[in-house]
Protein backbone atom coordinates (compact mmCIF):
# COMPACT_ATOMS: atom_id res chain seq x y z
CA UNK A 1 0.00 0.00 0.00
CA UNK A 2 0.85 3.41 -0.48
CA UNK A 3 1.67 5.84 1.65
CA UNK A 4 1.20 9.48 0.64
CA UNK A 5 2.95 12.67 2.02
CA UNK A 6 -0.35 13.84 3.72
CA UNK A 7 -0.67 10.62 5.52
CA UNK A 8 3.11 10.28 6.53
CA UNK A 9 3.53 13.85 7.58
CA UNK A 10 0.23 14.84 8.73
CA UNK A 11 -1.11 11.90 10.74
CA UNK A 12 1.36 9.29 11.09
CA UNK A 13 4.22 12.02 12.22
CA UNK A 14 2.19 13.69 15.63
CA UNK A 15 0.70 10.06 16.36
CA UNK A 16 4.18 9.59 17.16
CA UNK A 17 4.78 12.42 19.13
CA UNK A 18 1.95 11.97 20.91
CA UNK A 19 1.70 8.26 21.38
CA UNK A 20 4.52 8.24 24.34
CA UNK A 21 2.77 8.49 26.92
CA UNK A 22 0.31 5.45 26.19
CA UNK A 23 3.19 3.15 25.40
CA UNK A 24 4.57 4.37 28.55
CA UNK A 25 1.32 3.48 30.50
CA UNK A 26 1.06 0.04 28.04
CA UNK A 27 4.54 -1.42 28.82
CA UNK A 28 5.49 0.14 32.77
CA UNK A 29 2.06 -0.61 34.19
CA UNK A 30 -0.42 -2.70 32.20
CA UNK A 31 2.39 -5.16 31.21
CA UNK A 32 2.73 -5.46 34.49
CA UNK A 33 -0.06 -7.84 34.59
CA UNK A 34 -0.11 -9.67 31.80
CA UNK A 35 4.08 -10.37 31.09
CA UNK A 36 3.74 -12.72 33.96
CA UNK A 37 0.95 -14.87 32.42
CA UNK A 38 2.56 -14.93 29.13
CA UNK A 39 6.00 -16.10 30.17
CA UNK A 40 4.43 -19.22 31.23
CA UNK A 41 3.63 -19.75 28.02
CA UNK A 42 7.05 -18.73 26.06
CA UNK A 43 9.94 -16.33 26.82
CA UNK A 44 9.38 -14.87 23.81
CA UNK A 45 5.96 -14.30 23.76
CA UNK A 46 6.21 -10.81 25.89
CA UNK A 47 8.37 -9.40 23.30
CA UNK A 48 6.39 -10.23 20.84
CA UNK A 49 3.14 -9.04 22.33
CA UNK A 50 4.67 -6.04 23.28
CA UNK A 51 6.10 -5.26 20.16
CA UNK A 52 2.68 -6.14 18.28
CA UNK A 53 0.38 -4.36 20.47
CA UNK A 54 2.37 -1.06 20.70
CA UNK A 55 2.42 -1.14 16.64
CA UNK A 56 -1.28 -2.04 16.46
CA UNK A 57 -1.71 1.48 18.51
CA UNK A 58 -0.15 3.32 17.05
CA UNK A 59 -1.88 2.66 13.93
CA UNK A 60 -5.06 3.17 16.35
CA UNK A 61 -3.96 6.70 17.65
CA UNK A 62 -3.76 7.83 14.26
CA UNK A 63 -6.99 7.15 13.77
CA UNK A 64 -8.26 9.07 17.07
CA UNK A 65 -6.07 11.70 17.25
CA UNK A 66 -7.94 12.38 13.75
CA UNK A 67 -11.05 12.08 14.93
CA UNK A 68 -10.50 13.81 18.30
CA UNK A 69 -8.86 16.73 16.44
CA UNK A 70 -11.76 17.38 14.48
CA UNK A 71 -14.11 16.85 17.23
CA UNK A 72 -12.22 18.65 19.62
CA UNK A 73 -10.17 21.84 18.10
CA UNK A 74 -11.92 21.78 14.28
CA UNK A 75 -15.22 21.71 15.53
CA UNK A 76 -14.58 24.11 18.61
CA UNK A 77 -13.11 27.02 17.05
CA UNK A 78 -14.66 26.86 14.08
CA UNK A 79 -18.11 25.29 13.39
CA UNK A 80 -16.53 22.76 11.26
CA UNK A 81 -16.44 24.77 8.57
CA UNK A 82 -18.77 27.60 8.69
CA UNK A 83 -15.85 29.41 10.76
CA UNK A 84 -12.97 28.53 8.94
CA UNK A 85 -10.53 31.02 7.69
CA UNK A 86 -11.52 30.03 4.44
CA UNK A 87 -14.93 31.13 5.01
CA UNK A 88 -14.59 33.91 6.96
CA UNK A 89 -11.86 35.54 5.03
CA UNK A 90 -14.49 35.70 2.10
CA UNK A 91 -16.99 37.58 3.49
CA UNK A 92 -17.09 41.02 2.84
CA UNK A 93 -17.05 41.97 6.58
CA UNK A 94 -13.94 40.33 6.73
CA UNK A 95 -10.35 42.55 6.59
CA UNK A 96 -8.21 40.00 5.89
CA UNK A 97 -8.45 40.15 2.11
CA UNK A 98 -8.86 43.56 0.25
CA UNK A 99 -12.27 44.14 -0.42
CA UNK A 100 -10.88 43.95 -4.74
CA UNK A 101 -9.39 40.70 -3.85
CA UNK A 102 -12.39 39.42 -2.66
CA UNK A 103 -14.34 40.52 -5.90
CA UNK A 104 -11.87 39.06 -7.61
CA UNK A 105 -11.86 35.64 -6.12
CA UNK A 106 -16.16 35.83 -5.45
CA UNK A 107 -16.10 36.48 -9.55
CA UNK A 108 -13.96 33.53 -10.21
CA UNK A 109 -16.14 31.45 -8.22
CA UNK A 110 -19.23 32.23 -10.24
CA UNK A 111 -17.48 31.82 -13.61
CA UNK A 112 -16.50 28.53 -12.77
CA UNK A 113 -18.56 26.88 -10.52
CA UNK A 114 -21.83 29.01 -11.15
CA UNK A 115 -22.14 29.55 -7.67
CA UNK A 116 -23.35 33.18 -6.78
CA UNK A 117 -21.98 34.38 -3.38
CA UNK A 118 -24.64 36.79 -1.72
CA UNK A 119 -23.98 40.17 -2.07
CA UNK A 120 -22.96 43.01 1.09
CA UNK A 121 -26.55 43.75 1.87
CA UNK A 122 -27.64 40.05 1.47
CA UNK A 123 -24.91 38.86 3.59
CA UNK A 124 -26.32 41.20 6.27
CA UNK A 125 -29.61 40.01 6.25
CA UNK A 126 -28.29 36.71 5.94
CA UNK A 127 -24.59 35.54 7.33
CA UNK A 128 -25.60 32.02 8.03
CA UNK A 129 -26.64 31.56 4.65
CA UNK A 130 -23.39 33.70 3.02
CA UNK A 131 -21.02 31.35 5.33
CA UNK A 132 -23.08 27.73 4.09
CA UNK A 133 -22.14 29.26 0.73
CA UNK A 134 -19.03 30.05 0.83
CA UNK A 135 -18.16 26.49 2.35
CA UNK A 136 -19.60 24.92 -0.99
CA UNK A 137 -17.12 27.12 -3.17
CA UNK A 138 -14.29 26.18 -1.15
CA UNK A 139 -14.79 22.96 -1.27
CA UNK A 140 -14.93 23.19 -5.46
CA UNK A 141 -12.28 25.25 -5.14
CA UNK A 142 -10.13 22.55 -3.62
CA UNK A 143 -11.31 19.94 -6.34
CA UNK A 144 -9.60 21.91 -8.51
CA UNK A 145 -6.70 22.43 -6.35
CA UNK A 146 -6.11 19.13 -5.44
CA UNK A 147 -2.82 18.50 -7.62
CA UNK A 148 -1.18 21.71 -6.29
CA UNK A 149 2.20 21.16 -4.90
CA UNK A 150 2.34 24.37 -2.86
CA UNK A 151 -1.35 24.27 -1.48
CA UNK A 152 -1.00 20.78 -0.30
CA UNK A 153 2.46 21.61 1.92
CA UNK A 154 0.14 24.25 3.37
CA UNK A 155 -2.63 21.54 4.22
CA UNK A 156 0.10 19.08 5.26
CA UNK A 157 1.59 21.61 7.97
CA UNK A 158 -2.36 22.45 8.76
CA UNK A 159 -2.94 18.80 9.39
CA UNK A 160 0.02 18.07 11.01
CA UNK A 161 -0.52 20.69 14.01
CA UNK A 162 -4.23 19.97 14.30
CA UNK A 163 -3.95 16.40 14.51
CA UNK A 164 -1.38 16.73 17.11
CA UNK A 165 -2.96 19.23 18.95
CA UNK A 166 -5.56 16.14 19.18
CA UNK A 167 -2.59 13.77 20.42
CA UNK A 168 -1.75 16.04 22.51
CA UNK A 169 -5.24 16.39 24.48
CA UNK A 170 -5.48 12.61 24.59
CA UNK A 171 -1.59 11.88 25.77
CA UNK A 172 -2.27 14.53 28.37
CA UNK A 173 -5.14 12.40 29.84
CA UNK A 174 -3.12 8.97 29.85
CA UNK A 175 -0.12 11.29 31.25
CA UNK A 176 -2.60 12.19 34.36
CA UNK A 177 -3.62 8.82 34.73
CA UNK A 178 0.35 7.69 34.62
CA UNK A 179 0.88 10.57 37.41
CA UNK A 180 -2.40 9.40 39.70
CA UNK A 181 -1.13 5.23 39.46
CA UNK A 182 1.93 6.77 40.56
CA UNK A 183 0.53 8.42 43.62
CA UNK A 184 -1.38 5.46 44.50
CA UNK A 185 1.70 3.16 44.47
CA UNK A 186 4.06 5.63 45.90
CA UNK A 187 6.94 5.26 42.77
CA UNK A 188 8.71 8.66 42.63
CA UNK A 189 9.77 7.04 38.64
CA UNK A 190 6.25 7.16 37.39
CA UNK A 191 5.39 10.38 39.79
CA UNK A 192 7.98 12.28 38.25
CA UNK A 193 7.39 10.63 34.35
CA UNK A 194 3.58 11.40 34.98
CA UNK A 195 4.31 15.35 35.90
CA UNK A 196 6.62 15.60 33.18
CA UNK A 197 4.34 14.51 30.11
CA UNK A 198 1.54 15.59 31.82
CA UNK A 199 3.59 19.32 31.78
CA UNK A 200 4.97 18.58 27.73
CA UNK A 201 1.78 17.39 26.24
CA UNK A 202 -0.74 20.38 28.17
CA UNK A 203 1.36 23.42 26.95
CA UNK A 204 0.69 22.80 23.28
CA UNK A 205 -2.80 22.61 23.95
CA UNK A 206 -2.91 25.77 25.88
CA UNK A 207 -1.56 27.53 22.98
CA UNK A 208 -4.04 25.61 20.78
CA UNK A 209 -6.01 28.82 19.73
CA UNK A 210 -3.35 30.72 18.01
CA UNK A 211 -1.55 27.92 16.77
CA UNK A 212 -4.78 25.92 14.69
CA UNK A 213 -5.41 29.74 13.73
CA UNK A 214 -2.19 30.90 12.47
CA UNK A 215 -1.91 27.35 9.75
CA UNK A 216 -5.71 27.70 9.12
CA UNK A 217 -5.00 31.52 8.05
CA UNK A 218 -1.80 30.72 6.28
CA UNK A 219 -3.83 27.77 4.16
CA UNK A 220 -6.56 30.01 3.78
CA UNK A 221 -4.04 32.92 1.76
CA UNK A 222 -2.60 30.32 -0.10
CA UNK A 223 -5.98 28.14 -0.99
CA UNK A 224 -7.06 31.54 -2.95
CA UNK A 225 -3.84 32.90 -4.33
CA UNK A 226 -3.43 29.82 -6.04
CA UNK A 227 -7.00 29.76 -6.95
CA UNK A 228 -6.76 33.38 -8.93
CA UNK A 229 -3.96 31.93 -10.65
CA UNK A 230 -5.16 29.12 -12.67
CA UNK A 231 -6.97 29.90 -15.89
Amino acid sequence: MKISAYYLKARLFPTILTVIPLLVFLNTIVAKYYNDILKEVSIVLPLISGLGLSAALLFLMVQINRFVAKEAFQRFYFQDEIQMPTTNHLLWKNTFFDSSVKEKIRSKIQQKFNIILLTVDEEDLDELKSRKQIVTAVSQIRNCLRDNKLLLQHNIEYGFFRNFLGGCLIATVISIVILLYGLVKIESAVINTGIVLTVVYLIPILFSNPIIKRFGNYYSKVLYEQFLSIK
